[in-house]
């Protein structure tokens, strides 16, 4: 097993685990918000049962109230009618009957009024009117709440008003009626409250609402629809303010509550986040120092016997007669210097000039050609005539040429052909090398970059690393697998900018 395998397994190892660990964590929260949702909807329905308790409470007092108002109606009808008797003088055996029901009233404030708008008889006024004579003004209007009942032949008119007893009673209802709807509006649960009247629009009362400062209606019917879409209202009649609706709605808490996994994810989504780009930052900065080190001190090692080799070799010439080989080895000691000026060149920034791709490549083609196997073919597609100017480190170049070529006669077994084709598009120079081996699979072709991959028993998966690093690093350029074809082939392409010459 490679060490790319080994790292993509410990990867997926990894993110299992960090899933399995996310997904306990969100799905706990969850649950304890639906606990949370849960019990505070039950808390919102107990809260409504009471409301509709007390609402239920309210109407049945109301109920007796506008009975104990007929049955003074009753009353007042009784008093004018012996009043009658009494002022027409036709009471006859009865007339201690009637003083007795008119000396009973002791709670209904009676008048009764002449034509001339005098009064005549009066009983349980207020210490207020208690020296009027006269029907007007204030007066009048204390007892203008309901209409007067006319003693017939005497043509008085009789004036009365609730009676004390029902005037308090009255003013408790009302009280309590106020009370009813301040206790809804500001209720334990922070339930957000509209109370509105019989047709659901105009507010009375709200609770535990964000009001904004315009206060513009189309708030408030935002919040109406809301609130009946998740409830239906609660619908309430008092004597006096007539039918009103209580329209309720989830808290705000819950609301909040209710998106917090979301929330959850996203945080962790962007810790995670964060962590990976500064590890993935250190981790390439700690590869950096490594190659750069490793490089510079292969450089190193390689000077000394490359030295002695060059001594060797100028003996040899020394010699009456030359060794035949001493050629191809001059060749060789050149090939190191060019592998030791690149490694060295590693880990800091190469100077860059204009040069010209075609003889590049012839040159690295030739080099090639009698150090591999004789069933390897090699053809240049290259329009020779015209020129390739591109910004180039020669040695570092050329190392990528030569890696993406042996790694193609790796991937054909040591038999087949390379091709290598140079063209142009706009401002850019492209070069493809293609091979007819067996081609990289699918999954993998997203991977063949990465440090530790490789398809070799053998190998150290860093050499499409390097490449890619002089390519997009040092010329700002790009290589990618354009296109793999399994038992077929694969093209590598290179995308680097023309030279641009300055006026």
């Amino acid at each position: 097993m490679n060490l790319y395998t080994r790292k993509k397994r410990w990867k997926i190892v990894l993110a299992t685990a960090a899933l399995v660990i996310i997904s306990a964590s969100i799905y706990y929260t969850n649950d304890l918000v639906n606990q949370f949702a849960n019990e505070e909807r039950n808390q919102v329905r107990t809260w409504a049962d009471a409301v509709e308790r007390r609402a239920s409470l309210m109407r049945y007092q109301e109920s007796f109230f506008i009975e104990l108002r007929q049955q003074e109606r009753e009353r007042v009808e009784l008093l004018a009618k012996t009043y009658q008797k009494v002022l027409s003088g036709s009471l006859e055996d009865e007339f201690g009957f009637y003083l007795e029901i008119i000396s009973n009233n002791t709670s209904i404030p009676v008048i009764i009024v002449d034509q001339k708008g005098n009064i005549t008889e009066r009983q349980n006024l207020d210490h207020r009117f208690e020296n009027q004579t006269v029907f007007e003004g204030e007066f009048k209007a204390y007892f203008s709440d309901y209409s007067p009942i006319p003693i017939s032949d005497t043509k008085q008119l009789l004036y009365y008003r609730e009676s004390n007893i029902f005037s308090d009673l009255k003013e408790v209802l009302n009280d309590l009626v106020t009370s009813f709807l301040t206790d809804i509006a500001s209720n334990a649960s922070s339930v957000p409250v509209i109370i509105t009247d019989s047709t659901g629009t105009n507010v009375l009362q709200y609770g535990n609402l964000d009001v904004p400062l315009s206060n513009d209606s189309s708030f408030w019917q935002e919040q109406i629809a809301l609130m009946r879409s998740e409830n239906t209202p609660i619908e309430v009649s008092f004597l006096d303010q007539g039918k009103t609706f209580i329209f309720y709605k989830s808290s705000a808490l819950l609301l909040k509550m209710q998106f917090f996994p979301l929330m959850q994810i996203f945080i962790i989504a962007l810790f995670l986040l964060i962590a990976y780009l500064l590890f993935s930052y250190a981790r390439k900065a700690e590869q950096n120092q490594v190659w750069a080190g490793m490089a510079k001190e292969t450089a190193h090692q390689i000077g000394t016997p490359l030295s002695s080799l060059i001594a060797w070799i100028e003996l040899l010439k020394m010699e009456e007669k030359p060794f035949e080989g001493i050629l191809e080895m001059e060749r060789d000691v050149d090939r190191l210097e060019t592998i030791t000026e690149r490694f060295s060149k590693i880990g800091s920034t190469p100077v860059l000039e204009p040069i010209n791709l075609v003889p590049l490549l012839e040159e690295t083609v030739a080099y090639l050609r009698p150090r591999t196997s004789k069933k390897i073919s090699y053809i240049l597609d290259i329009p020779r005539q015209e020129s390739f100017m591109v910004p180039l480190n020669e040695a570092l170049f050329q190392w990528v040429i030569e890696n993406l070529c042996k790694n193609a006669i790796d991937a054909m077994n040591g038999t087949g052909k390379i091709t290598l084709t140079l063209k142009t598009e706009g401002e850019l120079a492209l070069l493809d090398i293609t091979d007819n081996g067996k081609g990289i699979p699918k999954s993998a072709i997203g991977s063949v970059f990465q440090p530790g991959f490789t398809s070799k028993k053998r190998g150290w998966g860093l050499g499409l690393t390097l490449a890619k690093r002089i390519i997009k690093d040092y010329h700002k350029g790009k290589i990618f697998v354009k296109s793999s074809i399994l038992n077929e082939g694969t093209t590598f392409r290179i995308v680097l900018k023309k030279h641009t010459k300055k006026v």
